[in-house]
């Protein structure tokens, strides 16, 4: 039998999630309280609905109990994040994973319910390091509003140059989580490891610093 998923929240994070699951053939009922978004949304998931989840009532009459899991992935409102996660509770939804912003927040979550807890910034370099060593790199992956993994090749102005030389973390604000050459994978490189042009560069960080480290450093 197919699953059947709830996602709340539709940026960039939980709209991700939405389309991921659709492509994979999922049931899945998209909420926003922003219309536009759910319209976007509306030929993706196999319902759309605008909606306010800090409302009992209105988790009812959607039925959420009946599904199998449901995704709390609201932005940057705690509050609306907490509030929806404790009605999901009350109205007994089997299954419920919450992205937090914080680890107050975390903690939070945890003492009211929630069964899941991730932070998509601190976990998914851990995440992609696996999916490298099992060679199912990424080209993109959106962790968040405003944080992702990309993949990024190395060109002829970082060639020879050491992760110390070019002390990226410190200068962009961003990390080197992996660097693919040819059919080596190097996860978590020492900092005098040297790149080579060609390499492919696995960078975690905020979007800004990753657009200012491609400007500044690979053009």
């Amino acid at each position: 039998m197919k699953k059947e998923f709830v996602v709340i929240g539709l940026g960039r994070f939980g709209g991700s999630i939405v389309r991921s699951l659709a492509e994979q053939d999922m049931e899945v009922m998209a909420i926003d309280k922003d219309e536009d978004k759910v319209n976007e949304f509306s030929t993706i998931a196999t319902h759309a609905v605008v909606a306010d989840t800090t409302d009992e009532s209105v988790l009812k009459s959607l039925g959420i109990r009946n599904f199998d899991h449901v995704i709390v992935a609201i932005g940057d409102d705690i509050q609306s994040s907490i509030l929806t996660t404790l009605m999901l509770k009350e109205v007994g939804a089997p299954n419920i994973t919450v992205k937090a912003q914080n680890d107050y927040h975390e903690k939070v979550l945890i003492k009211i319910g929630a069964n899941q807890v991730v932070h998509p910034e601190r976990d998914m370099g851990r995440r992609i390091a696996n999916n490298i060593i099992s060679n199912n790199v990424l080209d993109y992956l959106e962790l968040s509003d405003e944080h992702s993994i990309v993949e990024l090749v190395a060109n002829g102005h970082l060639d020879g140059n050491t992760l110390i030389d070019l002390d990226i973390r410190a200068k962009y604000g961003i990390n080197i989580v992996a660097i693919k050459r040819g059919q080596e994978i190097f996860v978590s490189p020492q900092a005098d490891e040297e790149i080579k042009e060609g390499d492919i560069l696995i960078v975690i960080g905020a979007d800004t610093d990753i657009n200012r480290f491609e400007k500044k450093a690979l053009l």
